[in-house]
Order: structure tokens, then sequence, then C-alpha cells
């Protein structure tokens, strides 16, 4: 997960950005019925692929990038992009030019502001980057695939149970419709990754018995209420403000066993070739307190029970001065494995060779695009779900203190989703008189 990466502007601010009429985006949104008709968005290995870009923060800047870059298998141009906000749109834009001067076509009518922006930079473009914070996906992957296009999406996928279902459900239309779409989980695309998993799966260490997965790091970013109002020159809107600093909100962020450690759940899913039938866990807010870290733990503990009994201990932590930690590792009948450092150890000793191995951040944009220009059957999008409900579950577990079964959980009907889209539209939590936001209290907070 990066920072945004563009310096913001008390111009990019005033009233004259904002909708003047919010999007009635109830449940994740309903879609405008003035979207283009479905249709297959394939291309022939010559034919140039028009690309849009939603969310044009740091990660979309990097996608877009990555997603130019694949002009070596074939043309590609980036016609559209859209955003709620001007100045990332055109830092992103400026920043790509500079780049990919010949592969940017991107006039000023194909450069979408607002929250309904997502459908217009739909319609013109064949491949469709949504790289917006997480809460926003589920409506807009339901938009590309009912428009008939094929798909880059960030993970994770969905920020509650609803938007899961959601997404599976559009996963499902998608299947019909030959589309193509990869998930931003690049270690599928990570070679040692791929032929390391390969062996645990031919039984390396025998029979997996035990999993662990780490993301133990620092707080990545915090935008402060007093330094973006000192910037627009005014005071913030409660949405404004909730949406520069999304990441310590759940209902857009996830949480940060959503937002960052589901990249090590996703592994031990991979392994495991399944997702969890349920956990039990802790977690809380030790350190990071204070009106700008919003709503989100500083740490969660889990403990993930799989359909065969076996345990993954996970653990994810934005805490100061601690042991730091990013990784994955297996217990099996034979022997041990360090996933991330590709290391067996047990009857078979094996370390894997780094030869020439190519970024797996450009190596998914590369094989995404392969399959778009050769028409083979090529969706993530399920276990990217699964992926992200793992993560939700696991905050289920931390946020409510009980034992949390998969099949009640992605069934929950807890909507985290505003009820409506605008800038001065109300939120479901807000901060007390103190300014302090309201946290989960485990045997009490409520999570199906």
């Amino acid at each position: 997960m990066q920072e945004p990466s563009h310096i913001l502007t008390p111009d990019a601010f005033n009233r004259r950005t904002f909708l003047k009429k919010g999007s009635a985006a109830m449940a994740g949104g309903a879609l405008l019925g003035s979207l283009a008709a479905e249709r297959f968005a394939h291309a022939a290995g010559n034919d140039e692929i028009k690309i849009a870009l939603v969310g044009c923060g740091g990660r979309g800047g990097g996608a877009a990038d990555q997603a130019l870059s694949t002009y070596q298998i074939g043309p590609v141009k980036l016609v559209a992009m859209a955003d709620v906000h001007e100045d990332r749109l055109t830092g992103t834009l400026n920043n790509l030019k500079a780049k990919h001067a010949d592969r940017i076509d991107v006039p000023k009518e194909r450069q979408f502001l607002g929250f309904d922006a997502f459908e217009k930079a739909i319609e013109v473009a064949d491949v469709v980057i949504l790289a917006t914070p997480p809460g926003f996906r589920p409506m807009q992957i339901e938009a590309a695939v009912k428009a008939g296009k094929n798909i880059f999406t960030e993970k994770p996928v969905a920020t509650d149970a609803p938007g899961v279902r959601k997404v599976l459900a559009a996963a499902e239309e998608a299947k019909k419709k030959n589309l193509k779409i990869g998930v931003g989980l690049q270690r599928h695309h990570q070679a040692g990754y791929i032929e390391t998993i390969k062996r645990l799966h031919d039984g390396a260490i025998g029979d997996i018995v035990a999993l662990r997965a780490y993301w133990n790091g620092q707080t990545p970013w915090v935008k402060t209420r007093e330094s973006l109002e000192k910037q627009y020159g005014r005071k913030l809107t409660e949405m404004e403000y909730q949406m520069r600093n999304w990441y310590y909100f759940t209902w857009i962020g996830g949480d940060h066993i959503c937002e960052q450690h589901i990249h090590n759940l996703d592994v031990i899913n991979w392994v495991k070739k399944g997702h969890p039938v349920k956990a039990n866990g802790m977690g809380g807010v030790e350190v990071r307190k204070g009106p700008d870290y919003g709503e989100i733990f500083d740490h969660h503990a889990v403990e993930f029970t799989y359909e065969d009994g076996s345990k993954c201990f996970s653990q994810c932590r934005h805490i100061p001065g601690c042991w730091d930690s990013v990784s994955e590792a297996a217990v099996g009948t034979k022997g041990t494995c360090d996933v991330n450092s590709y290391t067996i150890r047990g009857a078979e000793q094996w370390r894997y060779k780094h030869e020439g191995d190519k970024d797996p951040y450009q190596q998914e944009h590369d094989d995404l695009f392969t399959a778009i220009r050769n028409n083979t059957p090529y969706s993530e999008l399920e276990y990217g779900a699964h992926s992200s409900m793992t993560a939700i579950l696991g905050r289920m577990a931390t946020y409510g203190g009980k034992e949390v079964e998969w099949d009640k959980a992605i069934k929950s009907e807890i909507n985290l989703f505003p009820d409506k889209l605008a800038w001065d539209a109300p939120m479901k939590v807000n901060p007390g008189p103190d300014g302090m936001y309201p946290h989960a209290i485990p045997g009490k907070t409520v999570v199906i």
C-alpha cells in the first residue's frame, strides 16, 4: 500500500470541484442506466487496447505505468482517467506523460471528476484499472463487468461481506462474458512464490498441519485534519476528511488487516487451496491513538482454521519500536517451508535461485494483457474475493472478540458503505466531542 504521491493544493479544494448533487448510492451505489451496452473487450495481437484509470493516487499511477509498459506485447493507450480529486488526476497524468508521452491520449473531456466519474471512464475503455480506495471496488467491478470490460483491480476487492458477495456475483457474470480480470495480489506472478508453492502442493514437506502469516510493520501514512484544512483553506466536511485520510476508516480501507495483511493471508489460502472455515482472535488500539487515526486497530492476532483442521496463526501490527516481519511459513509432516524466502527444509532441502526474475507488479500486467490478446481464460477475481473475505473474517474475529464461522460471516448484512455519496453526506462513523472516533469493543461490538 502506498501513500498518495501528489501534493495537495488549495485551488484543488474550492467548492467548484464538488458535485452539485450527490449520487444516490445506496448499499454500494446503483448503476446508471446510461452505461454502454454489454460488449466483449478482446483484442487481436496488433489491436490497440484502450485503458482507463479509475483512482489516480500513487498505486493507480503505478498500475497505469505498468499497464502502459505492456506495449512490448502489443499497442496500448491510456484514453481516460477518473478521480474525485482533481489534483491527483492532474498530477498522475503529468507523471505518466513524462514517461509514456506517445501512449497517452487523455484530453480534458476524458478527465472525469466526481463520485460517478468511474462510470464515464469505463464507457470509453477496453481495460479498466480500478485503484481507488478499496471501499469503492465492489460497485466499480460490478459496473465494469456489466459494461463488458476487462479489468485490473487492486486489492482488497471489498471491505465488508455485502461487498464480497457483490464481487463474487460479478466474477460469475464475468466468466459468462469471457472477460479477463487481474487482481493486485502480485505474489501469484512472482517466480519464487510460484515455484515454492508448486513444490508444497507436490508434497515437498508432506501434509501441511500449521502455518503462520505476519505483516508486522509501521504506520504507512496519515493525513491530519489540521494539515488538510490548512491546505483547503476551510473546514472539511466529514466525507472530505475521511476520503483524504481513508486508511483509518473501515468502510473505505477495511483496516490494515485487509489493506496490507491480505497479501500474506492470500498466500496461505494459495498454499491451502482454499479459504478458512472459521477464525478467532484479539486486537485493539495500544499506541496509535488520536483523532487522526480514525477507528481502526493498530494490532490484530488471529487463528484461522481450515477445512482439514490445520491452523494459520496470523499477526499484523503497526506499533513503533517492535519486531517487524512481513512473511509466511508452513509446517508439514516431513519438513518446513519459509514461503516468502523460498526455502524448504526437511527430507528435501531446497532454496529458490533468483535468475533474472521479473518485477511481479509488471508481470501481473503482462500476464493479463497477454490473456486479452490471446483470448485465453483469465480471472483472478474469485480468489481475490475469497482472500479479501479471509481478511474481513479476521477483522470480524478481532473486533467482536468471538469465534466467527466463514459461512455466517459471508452472509452478514452489515454494510459499512455510506447510504449516500456526496461531499456533505452523513457518515456512519463520526468523531465524538473530543474529536476521537469510536473503536470496536471486543465482546460488545456486533460484527455479523
